[in-house]
């Protein structure tokens, strides 16, 4: 493996820890509702007691980019995959590794999971009874797996693109060569392209609406905004990767400093606006008024731009060392971001009545979902069949 691809893979497995991160602490923060007669209105699937509001940051800044990135990381290898492979292979291979663990997480691992949120309820089925009669009602729970199977329907939208419009992704990959030494021209591309994917469908369905159609669910306002980073992704991803953006002599990650204040300046305007909204116009009724919620699009927007490539930035410079701390995870990352969600909420669900506070909770249950759930991905990884899926 090239020191190139380390960086990135290190970037990919960083992403995947903070998801589990944010996962571990969502239920101790301090926004946190429960509502037992709609359990799965509430803010979390557990909501402890015990709270600190670090995690509120902590879930904030996630929410900023972490999901954004993941599609733009999961695209750089889609158009050499198409060309390599052929249409054919390539959706063979994108059913096995997305569609058979989205099958397994929806019918397996969420109502297995999702069962500890219900028992907070106070309601007594047992867990065949809960499983068929959420069935029964067209309930369906994808939690983290709205993700493979959205990545799945992008990658089926990259086919027509690859055989009758190959040209707007040689745009994008010539972009990125000529972002080898002005990085700003990328990010002032994909910034433009992520308030337009953003900011109308913001106003169209507002901020946590989520769009649901039987088992497929996703974040309504965000869905065009991540198609946007994919395809930027998978732009980049069309040329030689270290001539371009993410060259590891390029200007992004020779001058990550300037990431990295630009993506500290958008987080901290984001985190005004939104704590201005909650001090400001919490009594307002209906939506916000027009230049706060304008004024959040364009700022969540620049926010995930800037973050993400700050992000990239860091691991391009200083994420091309021989080893790495994210290397062990590296060939399971995957496998443990398809099972976590399963012993991150029963563990949190273990932990209601423990004598401790917000931080030790959070940290036991980040600890014990990453080790349980390295060890389940190792373990099935044994397994050749499996092995080719995870």
């Amino acid at each position: 493996m090239s020191d190139r691809n380390a960086a990135l893979d290190r970037a990919r497995t960083f992403i995947t820890l903070l998801v589990l991160a944010n996962h571990s602490v969502v239920a101790y923060t301090r926004f946190g509702r429960f509502y037992p007669n709609h359990y799965l209105w509430s803010t979390a699937p557990i909501v402890d007691t015990q709270r600190w509001i670090g995690f509120n940051v902590l879930t904030l800044f996630n929410d900023a980019f972490f999901m954004p990135l993941m599609f733009l990381l999961s695209g750089l290898f889609v158009w050499s995959s198409l060309r390599r492979k052929g249409i054919q292979h390539f959706l063979r291979d994108r059913a096995l590794r997305l569609g058979l663990p989205f099958l397994a997480a929806i019918f397996i691992l969420m109502p297995i999971a999702y069962y500890a949120s219900f028992k907070l309820t106070g309601a007594k089925l047992g867990f065949a009874e809960f499983w068929l009669e959420n069935f029964k009602q067209g309930i369906w729970f994808d939690g983290p797996a709205w993700f493979i199977w959205l990545l799945l329907l992008l990658d089926l939208l990259a086919i027509p693109v690859y055989l009758f419009a190959p040209g707007l992704i040689d745009a994008i990959g010539r972009l990125s060569l000529k972002s080898y030494r002005r990085a700003a021209l990328f990010a002032s591309a994909l910034t433009v392209a992520s308030i337009i994917a953003y900011v109308p469908m913001l106003f169209e369905f507002g901020a946590v609406r989520w769009f649901i159609v039987g088992p497929f669910q996703v974040q309504a306002s965000r869905v065009v905004l991540y198609a946007v980073f994919f395809f930027a992704g998978i732009g980049v991803g069309s040329v030689k990767i270290d001539e371009g953006l993410l060259a590891r002599t390029g200007d992004l990650a020779r001058r990550w400093y300037i990431w990295f204040f630009s993506a500290a300046v958008a987080f901290g305007l984001l985190t005004y606006l939104i704590n201005f909204r909650r001090m400001r116009l919490s009594n307002l009724s209906g939506a916000p008024p027009f230049w706060w919620q304008s004024s959040y699009g364009v700022v969540y927007a620049i926010s995930c731009v800037t973050i993400s490539l700050c992000v990239l930035a860091l691991f391009l410079r200083f994420g091309q060392r021989e080893k790495s701390l994210f290397d062990p995870l590296r060939d399971d990352a995957y496998g443990i971001y398809v099972v976590h969600y399963v012993f991150c909420l029963w563990l949190q669900y273990a932990l209601l009545d423990a004598p401790l506070s917000a931080i030790p909770k959070a940290l036991i249950v980040f600890v014990g979902t990453l080790a349980l759930s390295w060890g389940v991905t190792v373990s099935l990884r044994r397994i050749p069949a499996v092995k080719h899926v995870l």
